[in-house]
């Protein structure tokens, strides 16, 4: 059955969800009261469902009409995505580019990487969020951002992927008076009794319990932080000892933490970082162009180190 309904009448009963009445939704739509009320009323007949339990001023949804509501936001969404897909099909480097990173690289790489990006894309803002892999993945495959950085495999999920660089693993613990008197570290030595790990969600968890089936034992100093910057307070005090990537160390090195690592080496030991989109995303030249920016940023820096 084909309804004469449109985005705009949509947008009338998101409105009234999110503002919890009329009055304020006509508001933030930019339209009289009245003319919202008629509008939702005729949707209201056209659907042949009623919406809205209306009581004097209050509104409230009614049950039945939760999943029109949850289409009408996804048909918004999708709308959007239509222009987007325009406007970026016109112009790749027109509007802000959205781009997810995880948690363990946001910290160290942006400082270090972010005013070269934006010199790369001077057209482009820089709309950052930063979250776990799986629900970046989740947002890139709902259209919400435009790429991710991740230090994982994506997996099948029709995302092209860009290798930005590769860094190794420092095990790193609370500085000792005589410091450390070797550089490095093999894998089979790693003490997975003192391991602190970030919570579950994070890649750099999954990376450090891989590395401790060739270790001492299962993680037994396990306090599930949701920050890497957590655990380096944690290890300072000798609370125990973490797995960190290099650009994390080279960091707590600069602020002079009270903090020494070894690097490890042997399988498993490194991983490597990437920036990914979907295959067909109209916005491919500005995100390639920004992946090149980062990984210019990355290899310096770590050649540095």
């Amino acid at each position: 059955m084909n309804l004469p309904m449109n985005l705009r009448d949509l947008e009338y009963v998101v409105a009234v969800v999110e503002h919890g009445g009329f009055g304020r939704a006509a508001a933030a739509c930019n339209v009289s009261q009245p003319t919202l009320s008629g509008q939702i009323l005729k949707l209201e007949a056209e659907l042949g469902l009623r919406l809205f339990e209306r009581s004097g001023r209050a509104v409230r949804l009614e049950p039945r009409a939760q999943a029109v509501v949850a289409e009408a936001r996804a048909a918004l969404t999708a709308a959007a995505n239509v222009a987007a897909a325009a406007r970026a099909a016109r112009d790749p480097f027109a509007g802000p580019l959205r781009v997810g990173m995880i948690a363990t690289v946001a910290p160290y790489l942006l400082p270090l990487a972010l005013p070269a990006a934006i010199k790369a894309l001077p057209e482009t803002p820089l709309h950052l969020i930063e979250d776990l892999t799986d629900r970046l993945l989740a947002l890139m495959g709902d259209g919400a951002i435009d790429a991710a950085v991740i230090a994982s495999d994506p997996g099948k999920g029709g995302f092209a992927s860009v290798p930005l660089y590769e860094e190794p693993f420092y095990w790193v613990a609370a500085r000792t008076r005589r410091g450390a008197r070797r550089k490095t570290i093999g894998v089979d030595e790693i003490d997975g009794k003192r391991l602190l790990l970030l919570a579950e969600g994070h890649c750099l968890r999954d990376q450090a319990l891989a590395l401790c089936h060739a270790a001492k034992g299962p993680p037994g100093a396990d306090v599930r932080a949701m920050s890497l910057e957590t655990i380096r307070h944690l290890a300072a005090a000798g609370q125990g000892a973490t797995l960190a990537p290099l650009l994390a160390f080279a960091t707590w090195r600069r602020q002079n933490a009270e903090l020494e690592g070894l690097r490890i080496v042997g399988r498993g030991a490194s991983r490597l970082v990437r920036l990914v989109y979907p295959r067909n995303s109209p916005r491919r030249t500005a995100i390639e162009t920004l992946a090149a920016s980062l990984r210019g940023s990355a290899v310096r820096a770590l050649a540095e180190v």
